[in-house]
């Protein structure tokens, strides 16, 4: 880790960009797994936490921050 925190220290060379990625996962809701209760008057409506996975995608991040951008 010590290496990795040395190459941030060195001063900004264009010849030499040091580039960082970070991904964020999120998954996609599908729906309800189960129809809501229906709603009764002066009541609230009524659903279940379970919810049909609707898939997965990832978010990719690229910074160069020594070039400060």
């Amino acid at each position: 880790m010590e290496d990795i925190l040395d190459i941030y220290e060195k001063p900004y060379d264009p010849a030499v960009p040091v580039v960082c990625m970070d991904e964020k996962p999120y998954h996609l809701p599908g729906g309800e797994a189960r129809e809501p209760l229906p709603i009764r008057r002066g009541d609230t409506r009524k659903t279940d936490s379970e919810y049909v996975r609707g898939g997965t995608y990832s978010i990719f991040v690229f910074v160069e921050p020594l070039g400060g951008m």
